[in-house]
């Protein structure tokens, strides 16, 4: 029986099925903190993992959020611990995932009198929360514990829950039936919602008159792939999938051109271009100048948030609906395209593009391609692995060089797109499937951020682990390299005193905290490198030293961007010379590889 409000808030979240709880210590959450001691030695059914700072730990949950399709937990003290946690929350908030924030507050008598590491929580959680609320008698707790999960789960957001510190040690009372109190429960409402029967056969029928359709499938569909699949199969469909929704169809079918936008495939961006149907599915992607022209294509869009429909593009047809569950219905009505000509266009233009990625990844650099080392990785992935990818130019390599097969998930932070996120990503993907390998791909300037610190954390509970293996993949180029590239495009040259790292020996960190340290500095050890991290019997990190002049170049260039980078080498760039040779190593690959495939392609 629960004797204290922390100790019903804590009973509470496991009977709605939480089960792990990211959280950092602290004063402000203190009555808390013993509760969660408590519960733990009373064998409760939770796990409470203290990372090294609590914007990891919010990052983490959401990552949670992500690869369990659970609520995610994260526990903070007042003041600075919770405006800590807030850029882990808009990653939350602005990638659709359901996380609880428990924060704590002052005492209740101190509020409004200025006191130490007192702020307004609740104004500051405002903008980032689905819902926020102070809990300030004890017969109030379930309303606001509950309401809290209840809404995070159904409208896919971060809520909050503020403990002034008094009343985290308040004896729990059972909410009364009286006049201004609330008696609630626990259970989640099915999101599994299908539009009308005749929304339905309205995008059947824009759907069956299309002879060019391309399918853009985001993180919503996650869980729908069978039916994804079969939508593609029936209208003859190329499916194009955005950066967070990469997972949901596999990478080796031959119709699934994987990314769009400036981190995309050639073959998508063609599909876009030239087709005459748009199918969204469950994505909410941005970047409008890689969606068809307007008037180019009918469209039908499928997403469970009705803020999303028509938001990119001109949709004829809207279906508010659960992906799989529309998708199930949806194909009944679709007709089976007997010309294959626009699916097997699509097919041809994703194996030209495979080859031109493979020539690129080979293409000489200094001392090593950074996508030669996503490239090796893709052929050497378990099958069940899971894939983390940082903000930066990891991104870059992730979305042009990862296939990921059925079992494997993989995931990043998308519409916040916050550095270091690929490190908490990692370690909570490893809290939730211990038995899985997990691959963290992360530059140094993120890992110099805070990643490098979340590697105590795993110092701490790798050994609890049923499969060890835990890679941590540096791209060490000393450079903060994907803004030196975006400071390139908008025409300005790289200004190193922002942009350049202080050089460390990341392997040798490895081997300090107990690990296995790898560095490579030759491409030919590249392959040996991936093979003796996946044989570790515990985590690595691997030290690679790449080459930053490498281009993350984007499937098509447009005039102001090839303008911006002309103009910032006229500005006397500081790697100059190896920005040109690489860019030129790089058309060139890409350049013979088409001209070889177009050559030998049909043979």
């Amino acid at each position: 029986m629960s004797n204290t409000v922390s100790d019903f808030v804590i009973d509470r979240l496991i009977e709605w099925d939480l089960h792990h709880f990211y959280g950092y210590p602290g004063d402000g959450i203190g009555g808390f903190d013993g509760a969660l001691d408590r519960a733990e030695r009373a064998n409760k059914d939770f796990r409470y993992i203290r990372p090294t700072h609590e914007e990891i730990a919010a990052l983490m949950a959401c990552a949670h959020a992500k690869f369990t399709g659970d609520v995610g937990v994260c526990i903070a003290t007042s003041g600075p611990g919770a405006i800590h946690m807030l850029n882990g929350l808009y990653d939350a908030k602005m990638d659709h995932q359901p996380v609880v924030a428990i924060v704590g507050q002052q005492s209740r008598d101190s509020l409004g009198s200025d006191f130490q590491q007192q702020v307004n929580l609740e104004r500051i959680y405002e903008d980032v929360a689905g819902y926020v609320e102070t809990v300030t008698t004890p017969m109030q707790a379930q309303l606001v514990v509950d309401r809290a999960i209840r809404i995070a789960r159904a409208q896919r957001c971060p809520t909050v829950i503020i403990l002034p510190n008094d009343v985290q040690t308040l004896t729990m009372e059972t909410p009364k039936r009286e006049h201004f109190v609330s008696r609630t429960g626990v259970g989640h409402p099915s999101t599994e919602l299908t539009p009308p029967q005749d929304e339905i056969l309205r995008a059947a029928a824009v759907l069956n008159a299309g002879s060019k359709v391309a399918m853009l499938v985001g993180e919503g569909a996650f869980g729908a792939t069978d039916e994804v699949i079969a939508v593609a199969e029936k209208l003859g469909a190329g499916i194009v999938t955005s950066l967070l929704g990469k997972a949901v169809v596999p990478g080796d079918l031959p119709y699934h051109t994987q990314q769009a936008g400036l981190l995309g495939s050639r073959p998508s961006w063609d599909m876009m271009q030239d087709c005459d149907t748009l199918l969204m599915v469950g994505s909410n992607f941005p970047y409008g100048e890689f969606l068809p022209r307007t008037g180019q294509a009918r469209g039908v869009q499928i997403d469970l948030s009705s803020a999303n429909l028509s938001l990119r593009y001109p949709m004829e047809v809207d279906l508010l609906g659960d992906a799989r569950a529309t998708l199930t219905e949806l194909v009944k009505h679709l007709q089976y395209q007997e010309d294959r000509s626009w699916q097997d266009g699509v097919i041809k233009g994703m194996k030209a593009w495979e080859a031109v990625t493979e020539a690129q990844a080979n293409a000489k650099a200094d001392p090593i391609n950074p996508r030669y080392v996503f490239s090796t990785l893709n052929k050497r992935l378990p099958e069940n692995s899971i894939v983390t990818a940082d903000a930066g130019s990891t991104a870059d390599w992730y979305g042009q060089h990862i296939k990921l097969g059925r079992n494997m998930m993989g995931n990043l932070s998308g519409s916040l797109a916050t550095m270091l996120a690929s490190m908490p990503y990692a370690v909570a993907a490893k809290f939730a499937h211990p038995d899985r390998p997990v691959i963290c791909t992360i530059g140094d300037g993120a890992f110099q951020m805070l990643g490098m610190n979340e590697m105590l954390t795993v110092k701490r509970h790798w050994k609890e682990w049923e499969d060890p293996r835990f890679i941590v993949m540096v791209l060490h180029n000393n450079d903060l390299t994907q803004v030196s590239w975006e400071m390139r495009e908008a025409g300005d040259p790289r200004y190193d005193t922002s942009q350049l790292l202080e050089d460390m020996n990341y392997a040798d960190y490895a081997r300090l905290l107990g690990f296995t340290g790898i560095r490579v500095d030759q491409k030919e050890d590249m392959e040996g490198a991936w093979n003796a991290a996946f044989a570790a019997n515990g985590p690595v990190i691997l030290d690679v030293v790449t080459d930053p002049n490498v281009p993350p170049l984007p499937p098509h260039i447009s005039f102001e961007e090839a303008k911006g980078f002309l103009t910032a080498l006229l500005k006397r760039d500081p790697a100059e010379a190896s920005v040109i040779a690489n860019s030129g190593r790089q058309v060139a690959a890409g350049f013979f590889a088409a001209a070889r495939h177009a050559l030998t392609g049909n043979r």
